[in-house]
């Protein structure tokens, strides 16, 4: 009989369900994706549902289920925290408890209660679950791990080592002193949304000057040789308060928090590059102790600082690895497959199976929904919508065509991603050569700050000719410097602009895709788990000569990728997408009827 387990992550945000059976990823999904609401912590009810299906199983056929992290230790925390800065805290803690009363202390009943389940509900702890998700998944035998993120029920930053199935932990940070927690500071003075706006920050880091990471460095965190650091609490309040900073950071830097929505100035920018600066240093030092302590070259990332893809790219870059392995899902829905894997092979010890091509267990990350024929037909003939159905053949040649002159494609194809990147299977498509994509994909498509970069998505075989790059990215999750035979130089006027101005200058022959300092967060694609894409950016290349697509998240603005064939087909009639594709099913805007009732949709993004 076939051993399922269900990973469940929920209650904080990005709730998610994740499926294995035999050991095997069956299934894989956010919350979001389904309900439509970003971030979504709810209960992961649908995303369940969807592992159920896609497997053919019932609740009842399951063998055991677990939970990413542990309630009542975090609980404890909570209590803890409180006590110790009491009564300052007490308006933090009296927000918390009545969520607490009414839903997560009581989380095996209500798991129980969901899935109709009869036996033990499993709990992991949480950086457990990410290094599990990090190494279990990993193409590595053997490798150090490092989870780093806000904070889990006491942990922050986890050194662990790894060697086929045994996973055993080293050394670890605990709260108040956080990187995650650090950074998050950083997103909510510069005016973002903390726990999704810190690739903001990351994005806005090449216009600035890190005229402030000295201040970081002498005032807020206390950084050793090691990697291991301490906060100065004097100027946080994340600790004992309803915010991220207090007064004396205000005054630190000049000033309050800057308003949401209102002008980014060259403070902002200046201090997003002093961030990152401070955060690749302590990543890069924590990296290096954790080789030092496991003498092992391998290393294997999770938590929501292993988001941060500039970091990332730099340990190979510097040579503080000789490998690297990050999880796609890296923050707390890849926790919910971390718990399932911990289930598998340390409480069941079940050996690892690697695949021995140097290949993952994460099959791509395409691990969510995948719409029949039937269903997209349905969804399209009821919106009245104009479409044809086409060969693989004549699709990608077709889609091609339309790249290279100029079209913008929402392109949905094939089982969902696993994580927060879009890597081709709910895509919007561009031509990086061209010089207006970028503006036009920010403005038009997406509807979001004009200063954020696009990534290339490039064929595997052709990345070292246009990136500084020697090793596979299929996560989307290294960032690379685009080759010198590929830029334009600078005039001297160019060379001295400072900030957003630097925006608009052409430096590369891909401008769509090279962000301000030449870099570029890039996708390499090898068809073994998405052979259509992979066919695409090829035949793209024999139309152009460029093996190089823009590749962006289809959704706009606030809300989750799209899941859907209706997700999908809204998207398009509410942008300035010009091609739809829905598996083999294309879409051309411009034959399409109005959309009805749909008319005020504008108002949402603040636009004119």
């Amino acid at each position: 009989m076939a051993c399922y387990i269900l990973g469940l992550s929920a209650f904080y945000h990005d709730s998610a369900a994740v499926l294995l059976r035999d050991g095997e990823i069956i299934a894989a999904a956010q919350e979001e994706r389904f309900t439509r609401k970003r971030h979504d912590q709810d209960y992961p009810r649908r995303a369940v549902d969807y592992c159920y299906r896609e497997a053919g199983i019932e609740s009842k056929q399951l063998s055991h289920i677990v939970f990413y992290d542990k309630p009542l230790t975090k609980f404890e925390r909570l209590l803890d925290t409180y006590v110790a800065t009491a009564p300052r805290g007490w308006r933090s803690f009296a927000k918390a408890i009545p969520l607490w009363m009414r839903e997560k202390l009581w989380t095996p009943k209500l798991i129980a209660d969901q899935e109709r389940w009869r036996g033990e509900v499993l709990f992991a702890e949480h950086h457990e679950s990410h290094a599990a998700s990090a190494f279990y998944p990993s193409p590595f035998r053997e490798a150090a791990i490092v989870t780093m993120d806000g904070v889990g029920e006491w942990t922050t930053t986890s050194i662990a080592h790894g060697i086929d199935e045994k996973l055993d932990f080293v050394e670890e940070l605990r709260f108040p002193h956080s990187l995650g927690l650090l950074y998050s500071a950083f997103t909510y003075y510069t005016g973002f949304k903390v726990n999704s706006g810190e690739y903001k920050v990351m994005g806005l880091a090449p216009y600035g000057e890190p005229r402030f990471a000295s201040v970081i460095l002498d005032h807020l965190i206390d950084l050793h040789d090691d990697g291991s650091f301490r906060l100065n609490l004097d100027y946080f309040n994340f600790h004992v308060g309803l915010t991220m900073t207090n007064e004396r950071f205000h005054r630190l830097f000049g000033g309050p928090p800057r308003k949401p929505e209102s002008p980014l100035t060259q403070r902002e920018m200046d201090l997003a590059r002093s961030i990152q600066d401070v955060t690749e240093q302590v990543v890069e030092r924590v990296v290096r102790h954790a080789v030092s302590l496991t003498g092992v070259r391998k290393v294997c990332l999770a938590g929501g600082v292993a988001l941060n893809c500039v970091a990332n790219g730099k340990l190979l870059r510097n040579g503080v690895v000789d490998d690297l392995w990050i999880q796609p899902a890296a923050g707390d829905a890849g926790g919910a497959l971390g718990a399932a894997y911990s289930v598998w092979h340390k409480m069941l010890a079940n050996p690892r199976q690697l695949p021995g091509d140097g290949d993952d267990l994460q099959k791509g990350s395409y691990l969510g929904p995948r719409a029949t024929a039937q269903e997209i037909r349905e969804v399209l003939d009821e919106a009245h919508a104009r479409y044809e159905v086409v060969s693989d053949d004549e699709l990608t040649g077709r889609v091609a065509q339309a790249l290279a002159d100029g079209k913008i494609v929402g392109w949905h194809h094939g089982r969902m991603e696993f994580g927060p990147r879009a890597l081709g299977a709910r895509s919007i498509l561009g031509d990086p050569r061209s010089e207006a994509m970028q503006r036009m994909m920010n403005l038009k498509i997406k509807f979001r700050e004009s200063f954020r970069p696009f990534a290339p998505a490039v064929l595997e075989e052709d990345t070292s000719r246009y990136f500084e790059l020697s090793k596979k990215s299929p996560y989307m999750l290294l960032v690379a410097d685009l080759r010198a035979e590929h830029r334009v130089a600078m005039t001297e006027e160019q060379q001295a602009l400072f900030g957003i101005d630097k925006l608009n200058v052409r430096r590369s022959s891909l401008p769509a895709i090279t962000h301000v300092d030449y870099s570029a967060r890039l996708q390499t694609v090898d068809g073994k788990w998405h052979r259509s894409f992979y066919d695409l950016i090829r035949a793209f290349k024999h139309l152009t000569g460029c093996p190089v697509l823009v590749n962006t998240s289809f959704n706009v603005r606030g809300e989750p990728i799209v899941q859907s064939p209706r997700d999908s087909y809204l998207c398009f009639m509410r942008t300035e997408i010009d091609l739809l594709v829905i598996e083999n099913f294309l879409l051309v805007k411009r034959d399409q009827p109005a959309l009805d009732g749909d008319q005020d949709w504008r108002a949402q993004y603040q636009l004119d």
